[in-house]
């Protein structure tokens, strides 16, 4: 799969609410009302990351988490990793921001 031009990656950003562009990867920061409801969510993320076959960097911070999304065989940011990121935001609880 083919890394996403500059051009191609804005646009796609344009479209994707809190996500933004960080060291050739998609990144966002989800906040969540406590530690247990931060951790239920990366589990989500976790079954989802497994069935793609793709897996993203994931930071937890008490009731934050960080994901960064990139195909590292790609050199950045690819159709799969927007896919990934789409399927997330449909997990994230509504306090997510």
């Amino acid at each position: 799969m083919a890394k996403l031009t500059e051009a191609e990656l804005k646009v796609v950003l344009d479209e994707m609410e809190g996500w933004s562009s960080l060291s050739n990867t998609i990144h966002r920061d989800f906040t969540f009302p406590g530690f247990r409801s931060a951790i239920a969510f990366v589990n989500r993320v976790a079954d989802l990351a497994e069935a793609a076959g793709h897996h993203p960097d994931i930071e937890i911070h008490y009731n934050r988490v960080s994901l960064s999304l990139s195909t590292h065989d790609a050199g950045g940011v690819t159709e799969k990793d927007v896919a990934l990121a789409a399927e997330i935001d449909l997990v994230a609880e509504p306090t997510a921001g």
